[in-house]
């Protein structure tokens, strides 16, 4: 971990904790409330909650989980850094995979701890997040790395038109019975389809699968383009 002391911080860290177990949340105000440079302003037990919290208390910092009701993982992270973007976001999770680590890193969080890191290890991650400086838990960091030693990822043109039809239905929320009625499609298909996504993008589900079209730019407008139909063209179905 960066070492967090140094000038250029708040003298008090102002702390939003958000987690949607109400025992979580009680033990981390308890933690967090024996440090006199580190101050619990708000907590939330979803993304909605976590937004109008951190509107109003305007933390240097909020500690947040990953998968809660609302508005949560990465989306939670690019909203509050739209929303507040003087306020970092720790995230302290139970889910170290890639699919949860690299969306929260690109959405923005300055850090990534795990729950069963050492309270001190907590303690200096809030303050360096406070600093702006980037704090990871060795699992995390071993993500990042995997990613930049990894293969260059294919161009988007490796996605097909139709796959990019699922996909845009799939990043509006549509569920698999409601792609196979907008596409013409069965619904075994359209988990072929996911399942291919899934591997070009390198993610495991489907709110990973959005974030990362978004960030890479693979959902232009559709401009009205109507779905096309198995056979019509170079986008009918593969076996």
């Amino acid at each position: 971990m960066t070492d967090p002391d140094g000038p250029g911080g708040p003298d008090v860290v102002r702390v939003v904790v958000v987690d949607d177990h109400p025992v979580v949340r009680a033990g981390l105000l308890a933690i967090l409330g024996g440090q006199p440079d580190i101050e619990v302003v708000g907590e939330a037990a979803d993304g909605a909650e976590a937004l109008a919290v951190v509107a109003r208390a305007r933390p240097d910092v909020v500690l947040s989980d990953l998968r809660m009701p609302g508005p949560d993982g990465a989306e939670l992270i690019a909203r509050l850094a739209a929303a507040a973007p003087r306020t970092r976001v720790l995230v302290l999770t139970t889910y170290d995979g890639a699919a949860d680590v690299l969306p929260a890193i690109d959405a923005g969080a300055v850090g990534y701890l795990l729950k069963d890191s050492p309270r001190e290890e907590l303690f200096r991650g809030l303050r360096a997040a406070a600093r702006g400086r980037s704090v990871l838990a060795p699992t995390a960091a071993a993500r990042l790395i995997d990613r930049v030693r990894a293969p260059a990822r294919p161009p988007a043109g490796a996605l097909s038109e139709r796959e990019v039809e699922v996909l845009s239905l799939v990043a509006e929320g549509a569920s698999n019975r409601e792609v196979a009625a907008a596409l013409f499609l069965s619904q075994a298909t359209v988990k072929t389809h996911l399942v291919r996504i899934f591997a070009k993008l390198g993610v495991s589900d489907r709110t990973a699968a959005a974030v990362a079209a978004g960030d890479r730019g693979l959902l232009p407008g559709r401009g009205g383009r109507r779905p096309s139909r198995p056979g019509e063209g170079p986008t009918g179905d593969a076996p």
